[in-house]
């Protein structure tokens, strides 16, 4: 067990801590301009002026961003500031601009916007956006959207958007970066596509910031840090973790020969860190194997088409030996089976995402990420005490419940959390209602991403304040 010291992590925080205070004297040593669009709460805003930037206008519809931006920032510097309003309403600035940024509505490509890309009004605002950039023909341009831009779905319609800028005079390029590789403990990918002005030297030379080195933990942004300890977890034979049907491949925070660093509290799937209904109460060994009997068949073809199936009296007949009725009445009174007329038994917590008893996964501090914060939120909780590992599945699995869940050592994803994980520095005032702040955070796009993007940009304009330091890596 490593006492935590202070990690980069926290040193990358302390890297955006220079501009808490807005003054005429740090504002006149900018070394370029910028616009910041669908300015949200500010996360273009921050790395950009630590750069050396200097906002001279932003545009954002949304009445409590604009309180938690104006808070921030105007306050400071309103003197010459301009505020744009909606974007449907900027033709040509009343000022020449280096820099156009900003993170264009992405409802309408996510799955939460059911994917409608440009058959959503909110899609479309990609060519106010794009109507902006060619009447004020800045040097460049920062944008950010969902993942799922770049995804088979929407690759027609982000060729459209690039061809586009392509023909108002811009070297355009695309990728996607995710916000672990730049310093935060947070899984989310976004789209970045960032364009220079065709007639500038070097024009098509830009290139998307490599990853930084330090990789940091969910540990290095909870509050009493030093009360905390890193443990040190041991490899494990994949087999004793998944039997003969070892995953092919996982995500890069889920290795073979580890344990998850996470539980999910999930009855219609299956892992060595999966918490069911039948693990939290008082069941028989006869009443798991009806539950494993339907988690094992639920999905398969024969018994229909859907991702999970209701299964009849008669097919668990055939599978499980002896069954009698009475025995899925007794697990439907105590809320893990419930019948569907007509059709059969399925797990009373059918839907993933809806976890049990309020509660979808519950990561520990020695998790390497998060996965993606958004707007509507997830029930992900953080555990406030480290687990021992052991290697053992079934032990570590009842530790869990015991140590962690039983003595509720967990709470929610708070708004500071959220902050601290979008790579906000400290001295940034939040909004004032916690779920409206997360909300926010979910929203907004990660500040570590941007300043190493936007100095990659920069550096090819040499428009890089030198006397700036230039990040960590």
């Amino acid at each position: 067990m490593k006492k935590l010291t202070h990690s980069p992590v926290v040193e990358q925080l302390e890297l955006f801590k220079p501009i808490q205070i807005f003054s005429t004297h740090r504002l006149n040593e900018s070394t370029f301009t910028f616009v910041d669009l669908f300015a949200g709460i500010g996360g273009f805003r921050i790395p950009l002026e630590l750069l050396g930037g200097k906002c001279l206008g932003y545009s954002e519809i949304d009445r409590e961003a604009i309180k938690v931006y104006q808070q921030n920032f105007i306050a400071y510097c309103n003197q010459y500031e301009k505020y744009l309003g909606d974007i449907t309403k900027i033709s040509k600035l009343p000022f020449d601009v280096d820099i156009i940024v900003g993170g264009v509505p992405c409802q309408s490509w996510s799955v939460a916007g059911k994917l409608q890309g440009f058959n959503d009004p909110r899609g479309l605002l990609w060519f106010d956006t794009i109507r902006v950039v060619k009447e004020n023909k800045p040097k460049a341009f920062i944008f950010e959207n969902v993942r799922t831009l770049m995804s088979d779905l929407h690759r027609s319609s982000l060729k459209v958007l690039l061809l586009e800028f392509e023909k108002i005079g811009y070297c355009v390029k695309v990728n996607l970066l995710n916000s672990y590789d730049f310093g935060v403990p947070q899984n989310r990918e976004r789209t970045f596509i960032v364009g220079v002005r065709n007639d500038l030297d070097n024009y098509d030379k830009f290139n998307f910031p490599q990853p930084v080195k330090f990789k940091p933990k969910l540990i290095n942004i909870l509050d009493k840090i030093d009360e905390l300890s890193l443990i040190d977890k041991p490899k494990i034979n994949p087999y004793i973790l998944f039997g003969e049907k070892i995953p092919y491949s996982r995500n890069r925070f889920q290795k073979n020969d580890e344990f998850n660093d996470f539980f999910v509290f999930c009855d219609t799937r299956a892992g060595h860190t999966t918490i069911h209904s039948w693990d939290l109460i008082r069941t028989t060994e006869r009443e798991k194997q009806i539950c494993y009997t339907i988690l094992r068949n639920r999905r398969k073809s024969k018994y229909g088409d859907k991702d999970g199936n209701p299964l009849s009296f008669q097919d668990l007949s055939e599978l499980i030996p002896g069954l009698k009725q009475k025995e899925l009445e007794q697990l439907i009174r105590k809320r893990i089976l419930r019948y569907i007329p007509d059709l059969g038994y399925e797990f009373f917590n059918s839907k993933n995402s809806a976890g049990i008893n309020g509660v979808y996964r519950v990561f520990l501090p020695s998790s390497d990420a998060i996965p993606t914060l958004t707007a509507t939120g997830m029930k992900d909780f953080l555990a406030t005490v480290p687990l021992s590992f052991c290697e053992d599945p079934l032990t570590f699995k009842q530790m869990f419940i015991k140590e962690i869940y039983r003595k509720k050592q967990y709470r929610p994803i708070s708004a500071q959390d959220a902050k601290r994980l979008q790579g906000f520095p400290d001295w940034f005032k939040m909004h004032e209602n916690e779920d409206t702040a997360k909300f926010q955070f979910g929203n907004a796009v990660s500040v570590p991403v941007v300043y190493y993007t936007a100095e990659s940009l920069l550096k090819l304009l040499n428009l890089i304040n030198r006397s700036q330091e230039s990040g960590v890596n």
